[in-house]
């Protein structure tokens, strides 16, 4: 049975989700709040933090280097799809709140993550 403990980091603006690995005595992390992958690994939790920032610094310098925009971590912005009557429900308890549909969501989202 694998014994990890997990936890977050950041480094301008991007997050990572970090995992120790008792079993191997490493740490491993994942940037989480963009589309592209990035990975990293480190012995201690200092190599893990250099390893993060030479990471987004890589990438940043990749992206540059192609001419493209780095994918960004999250604009805000995302498609929900529901089923119609779900869709119904949700604007009606807008209406009843006195609210938009997108202040609604936002509103009952920001709850159920606390």
């Amino acid at each position: 049975m694998e014994d990890t403990t997990m936890t977050m980091m950041h480094y301008k603006g991007y997050e990572a989700v970090i995992e120790f690995d008792e079993e191997a005595d490493i740490f491993h992390g994942e940037v989480i709040n963009l589309r592209d992958v990035i990975t990293f690994q480190g012995s201690s939790a200092m190599e893990l933090k250099q390893a993060f920032a030479d990471s987004i610094e890589d990438y940043l310098a990749f992206c540059a280097e192609r001419g493209e925009e780095p994918d960004k971590p999250f604009s805000g912005q995302f498609v929900v799809r529901a089923e119609p009557i779900l869709h119904k429900a949700i604007s009606s308890a807008a209406r009843r709140a006195g609210v938009s549909l997108n202040k609604w969501v936002v509103t009952t989202l920001e709850r159920s993550i606390r």
